[in-house]
Formats: C-alpha cells, structure tokens, sequence
C-alpha cells in the first residue's frame, strides 16, 4: 500500500522486517514445543534463541537460488548458528511457519483496527449526544420526510460501529490459529501436544484440523468484516457529502487556514476527505473477491492463495485502518450549521407534519383513504408554493374536524421527537 493510506502502526506491522520476525518467532516456539516434549537436546532452544538472526538483503540472495522465501530464510538463520542450526525447522513444513505467523500478524492487526474503530465509536457518541436536540429534516429518496435530530442520525451510525467491532472480534477469534501439523496436516513428525503448545505460547488457538494450510474461511471472515466496515465507513462519508451540498450546506468539514479547494476557483470547499474515503471502500470490497475465491485450492493445498495474500491482506488492513483514523478526524471537526438544518426543516411551511394531520383526521372517524387524500391535495399546493399550513387550516374538511389545538399538536415539531431518551438510554448514548 502507498505511503498516502497507512497508518504507522500498520505500516511497521506488515513490513518485511516484522513478517520475518514473526516467522522466527514461530521457528523457536517449534524448537521450544520440541524441547519441551524431549524430542530435541535440552539447551537447543537457547542456544537458538541467542544466536539467531537474519538479513533481508541475504535472504533475497539466497532465494535467487532456492526459489523458496521460506528456504531462503531457513538457510539465512542456520548461517548464523552452530551445530543447533540442523534443528531450525525440524520436522516442519513452510505453512506451520507462514501461517502460523500470518496468524499472529492478523491478530494484531485486527487489534490495532479494533482500536481505530473504538476510537471512532467513541467520536461519534459524543457527537451524537452534542446534537442530540439538534432539529434537523429526515430524509428519504432524497426528498423531505419527517423530523429527526442530528444526533439521532449519528445515532444510526453509533449501532452500526458496535456491530462493527462485534465482526471484527469474531473474525479475530476466527483467524488467530496457528497449525503445525506438518505437510499435509496429519503430525507425521510433530504430535498434536507440540501443536498445541507452540500455539498456546504464541497467544494462539490451535486449528482443530488442517491440511498444508490453515483452511481459508477463516481468513474470508476477516475479509468480509472488514469490506462490511468499509461499507459503513462509505455510508457515513456519503451522508456528510450528501448534507455538504452548496444548496443543503448543513455542515461542512473542517477547511484549514491556507487550505485549497481547487486549483482554478477558489472559493471552493470540497468535502474531500468523506470523499477519499468513499473511494477507498470500493478497494477494500474489491479486495473481498480474491480472498473468497481462495478458499478454493486442490485437494490439501496449491499456490493459488498465496500471491493473492501477499497483497490483498496487507493493503487491506492497512487501508481499513487509515480509514477508520481519517474519518475519526473527519467527525471530530465537522462544522455544523443548526441554522441551516432548521431552515432546510421549514422551507416548506410544516409539510414534513402531513401526516399527523392525516392521522389528526382519522382520529376523528374520517377513512383512511379520506384522510390521506386531505393531507395529499393541500400538501400538493405546498409543492406549488403555498404553506402547508396555510393551506390545511383554510381546508373545509379540516376546519369542520379539527379544532385550533388539534393542528397544533400537529404541526409540533417535539411530537415526532419525543421518545429521543429511549432511543439514546438503549445505545448508552
């Protein structure tokens, strides 16, 4: 992933260095499940564990040789060893190592996107409970529905984030297992207890069956949290583009002194970071295809799966990452414009109210389809230019039905607000 999209954290997690420290880290563990079970000579681990390292540079010298990172690898930490180095890989094959390691990369970066999206979660609560009683127009189609609150709407997004998360720990628990169970999965030469205790060192599950390789569902399941996430993230950015609009401008994101909006007009302000953002979702569900399609390999395990990986997993988590930072920072400096918001509630004098007058009307004995057609033909002289309003109280059927009090009640905006405290109390909001 470039530079423009990762977050540091991310960034350092997946780089070569540490993808190639977690397969050390997985090489002494065997050594160690070994030692521990007397299958290799007691101290073998130490000594490992002191002397080896490896050089990147090295490895890929060697790897034009072996045509094999893994091999490759394993040559480079034996060149640093003495007579211990014969038990660096022992009785292993190169996926207990890659993706039992994958597995702890996973995890933490899994952790770290946790975190992000808890941080937001947390931005968006207080927002939410800012604007709690900030009136604004609903909106359907497009088109102007019924009263709700800015908060309200943050609201919607509070609950989506907690099932957000809620994925994402499943899907943590899912793809944190390691396998060593050897080359086709059945512990020829590594028993089940030495499994178990490799991965229960490394803070891992253990997969209860494997083949050459952790099976790919697991991973999928990631995938699809984190394309549902992008998902989410392109929704709220949508809505703040949506209400950032010249003619609706009822908030706008945060514009720095010096900040340019364009190059030829400059009294632009673009909401360009939601738009980044809704972007970036369309790379991370594309990202979910090819890592559903490598659930698919021949028989106990082929190649395809792997270069797929080596990108798709990375570039993803680290752009989810970025993601969930930029747009933390997108809401925690949103302008928001009340004024506006109550402007764009009245401009068509109560018509948003059309159907509690329908409802006041039926409430007298009136049908249904009577009372509809009432609200209907004077919320059409709205559309025309008349108030609602207006209109409704000078409406014969209206004046013989309803008494002054009775539209009143109509027309009050509180009415449709009213249960606010039950819907913040559920959301802890």
């Amino acid at each position: 992933m470039i530079d423009r999209y990762t977050t540091k954290a991310l960034k350092d997690l997946w780089s070569p260095q540490n993808k190639t420290q977690k397969w050390l880290d997985v090489e002494i563990a065997v050594c160690d499940g070994l030692e521990h079970f007397g299958h290799i000579p007691a101290g073998t681990t130490v000594a490992i564990r002191n002397g080896a390292t490896f050089d990147l540079d090295r490895m890929a010298e060697l790897e034009k040789e072996t045509r094999h990172d893994v091999m490759a690898f394993v040559k480079n930490v034996a060149e640093n060893l003495g007579p211990e180095g014969r038990y660096v890989h022992y009785g292993v094959t190169s996926y207990d190592i890659v993706d039992t390691a994958l597995a702890l990369l996973l995890r933490d970066a899994t952790n770290q996107i946790i975190e992000s999206a808890k941080a937001l979660r947390e931005v968006i609560r207080r927002r939410a409970r800012e604007h709690r009683d900030t009136v604004m127009i609903g909106r359907t189609h497009g088109i102007h529905a019924e009263p709700i609150t800015f908060g309200f709407k943050l609201a919607t997004w509070l609950d989506e984030m907690n099932r957000n998360i809620e994925r994402l720990e499943q899907a943590r628990t899912s793809v944190a297992v390691g396998k060593i169970s050897g080359a086709v999965g059945t512990h020829a030469n590594i028993g089940p207890e030495v499994e178990e205790y490799v991965c229960s060192g490394l803070g891992l599950g253990v997969a209860p069956i494997s083949t050459q390789i952790v099976t790919r569902d697991r991973h999928a399941q990631l995938m699809s949290a984190l394309a549902i996430l992008a998902g989410s993230l392109e929704r709220f950015a949508t809505e703040i583009r949506n209400m950032a609009r010249t003619e609706i401008r009822e908030v706008q994101e945060y514009f720095a002194a010096g900040q340019k909006g364009s190059s030829a007009m400059p009294h632009k302000r673009n909401p360009w970071n939601s738009e980044t953002v809704t972007g970036l979702a369309r790379v991370v569900r594309g990202n979910l295809i090819p890592m559903i399609e490598s659930m698919a390999t021949w028989h106990e395990r082929d190649l395809t799966n792997s270069s797929v990986e080596r990108v798709i997993l990375p570039d993803t988590t680290m752009l989810v990452d970025w993601m969930l930072n930029k747009f933390t920072n997108i809401l925690d400096t949103l302008i928001v414009y009340p004024e506006n918001m109550e402007k764009n509630l009245n401009q068509m004098g109560g018509l948003v109210c059309s159907e509690q007058i329908m409802l006041s009307l039926i409430a007298t004995g009136l049908s249904r389809e009577d009372a509809y057609g009432v609200a209907q033909r004077n919320a059409a002289k709205a559309w025309d230019g008349a108030g609602f309003r207006e209109a409704i109280e000078s409406d014969p059927i209206v004046q013989e039905r309803l008494t002054a009090q009775d539209i009143e009640h109509a027309f009050d905006i509180r009415y449709h607000l009213k249960n606010l405290d039950h819907t913040f109390k559920v959301l802890d909001i």
